[in-house]
């Protein structure tokens, strides 16, 4: 029988083979949700450059590579989204090599940008992410329950939108939800009595279906997510521009200020590299949480 391929898990390129038309099926099928969109999006990119330089995909040298992270450079794309596609060149290579299709992946020793640890994105410190969950607690209880979910849980939208009731549950005391994280990973994450209060609120009478909904019945999509948190920081009066991600950023900050160890905001943040957890922090430089106090009131009663 043959094997049927998703047309959504095609990247058009110029005539490829079947075997190679499965081999980028086969790539994709190992993702979901907006991972997949990303790397389907960096295969596309990928391909049309082959195309461009009439260049076959299985026929790329390294030097051909590192010449379409030069150009991507050239564009104008940062370091991180050129990573990003380097990444998900080498993954399909390595896939390729794992299928027996190539006997050795050109991207194997491809150099990729050297990262900026430094986070430039929007930040908010404590008074206005008390600001924001005052303001969505007068809110809607939808309001309330997202905000809450994104700013108290450090989640994706992806994760927060895609929550569904019958995911609510109790475990040894605490209010819990089971949620699927970046990456596919199935994890329970417990609940602050203010969040479990507010989606307690926000399902109603609702015993099954998606934990939030949009105005027309529907899942609430991550675009109208982005559109609630917008407006939510406009009622509480922050000018700067916030996002769905602004609240991660200010979660993983407020926790390091609270004094929760990094392993576990970076468990909590779902990051594989506590470099990126870092990266988010907005206020590591500050001399308040400086390791010489800890240190000093540590070992203040052996220095008497």
């Amino acid at each position: 029988m043959a094997a049927t391929i998703p047309s959504s898990a095609l990247v058009p390129i110029a005539p490829v083979t079947t075997a190679k038309r499965l081999a980028l099926a086969g790539f994709l099928a190992g993702y979901s949700g907006l991972t997949r969109e990303a790397y389907e999006l960096d295969l596309r990119q990928y391909a049309s450059w082959c195309q461009q330089h009439q260049l076959r995909l299985f026929a790329a040298r390294r030097a051909d590579i590192e010449c379409f992270a030069r150009d991507l450079e050239a564009r104008g794309r940062g370091r991180a989204t050129i990573t990003r596609r380097l990444c998900t060149v080498a993954g399909f290579f390595r896939y390729a090599v794992e299928e027996d299709l190539l006997d050795h992946s050109p991207a194997a020793h491809v150099r990729r940008p050297r990262l900026d640890y430094e986070s430039h994105a929007t930040g908010l410190d404590r008074n206005e992410l008390g600001a924001l969950l005052v303001a969505a607690g007068l809110g809607l209880p939808t309001e309330h329950a997202l905000i809450s979910l994104l700013a108290l849980n450090g989640l994706r939208v992806s994760g927060a939108t895609g929550a569904d009731i019958d995911a609510l549950g109790v475990e040894r005391g605490h209010r819990t939800l089971v949620i699927i994280r970046k990456g596919g990973k199935v994890v329970t994450i417990p609940l602050a009595p203010r969040t479990a209060r507010a989606i307690d609120l926000a399902i109603g009478e609702r015993s099954e279906g998606p934990v939030f909904l949009a105005a027309d019945g529907r899942r609430l999509d991550r675009h109208g997510a982005a559109r609630i948190v917008r407006r939510v920081a406009r009622r509480a009066g922050i000018a700067k521009p916030v996002r769905p991600h602004t609240l991660l950023h200010a979660f993983i900050t407020a926790a390091l200020d609270a004094g929760v160890p990094l392993r576990d905001v970076q468990e909590a943040a779902s990051h594989a590299d506590p470099r990126t957890t870092m990266r988010y922090d907005r206020a590591r430089g500050s001399l308040d949480r400086h390791a010489t106090y800890i240190v000093a009131a540590y070992v203040a009663g052996a220095a008497r």
